[in-house]
């Protein structure tokens, strides 16, 4: 199975920024025809690639000046990603609270919905609890807001839905984090966001929103939160977004997905 995807973005520069963007497809599955462009007033800046954890490759440019900016990412994955040892590191990384999941301050409301559980049905019931509980509705949560916040407004988005899942589990003491991913199947079509979970030696994929069959998706990026995971991120000055396109799709139907099968996201 091939899995094609794409992402486009127009964006407004009116002070000069860093740029850092997290949009390439993650290292580990092979890849052809893989391009990526950025342009700033209609000629080619020069970018930088760095390699973060879990394979996140991301995409930097030093002080970019004014004016339209533009960038074009695509690739044809080819191959699943092997599968990576775990560091015991990233055990006691993804136990703790993070900006966005603030496990510790969930720690009552987990315990109290969850108590009894582990494994396989642990990772169905916070997963269920969640997608059943939280309304999915675009542009009803801000950048700042984590799972407190969105638990509290019971809507969000699908990193909103990913942060309470994250922060559910480290609160029921099993590593948790975020990744984005490309996801053929979903709509509307979009940069998506799901939680892994480490059980029984492995990382699974737990997407509480249910918008796209887990089998098929693509790693961007993984860390802790939204924080290590966005597509593209300013360090000074200031950038607007002003359009954005994504597509992801494969040569093959999408399967049928089973809620209660533990996925890897490869």
């Amino acid at each position: 199975m091939e899995r094609t995807v794409s992402a486009h973005l127009e964006c407004d520069v009116t002070e000069p920024i860093d740029l850092v963007l997290s949009v390439a497809v993650a290292e580990g599955p092979t890849r052809r025809d893989e391009s990526l462009s950025v342009t700033l007033g209609g000629k080619a800046i020069e970018v930088t690639e760095i390699v973060d954890d879990h394979g996140s490759r991301l995409h930097v440019a030093d002080a970019v000046s004014v004016g339209a900016l533009v960038v074009d990412y695509t690739a044809v994955v080819t191959s699943l990603a092997p599968t990576v040892e775990v560091r015991p590191v990233d055990l006691v990384r993804y136990l703790r609270p993070s900006r966005y999941c603030e496990s510790d301050k969930l720690s009552a409301v987990a315990h109290a919905e969850f108590a009894g559980l582990s494994g396989g049905q642990l990772l169905s019931a916070v997963s269920s609890w969640v997608g059943t509980r939280l309304g999915y509705v675009p542009g009803s949560s801000r950048p700042i807001d984590g799972a407190v916040a969105t638990l509290l407004a019971r809507q969000g988005v699908c990193r909103d839905f990913a942060h309470l899942v994250v922060a559910f589990l480290r609160a029921c003491d099993v590593p948790a984090r975020l990744a984005s991913v490309y996801a053929p199947g979903l709509a509307p079509m979009d940069f998506h966001a799901v939680a892994e979970a480490y059980v029984d030696g492995r990382w699974s994929i737990l997407d509480a929103t249910c918008l796209a069959p887990r089998s098929t998706m693509v790693r961007i990026a993984t860390g802790r939160d939204a924080a290590d995971t966005a597509f593209m991120t300013s360090n000074r000055g200031q950038v607007t977004v002003t359009s954005m396109s994504v597509v992801a799709y494969t040569d093959e139907p999408l399967a049928a997905e089973d809620l209660f099968d533990l996925t890897q996201l490869r």
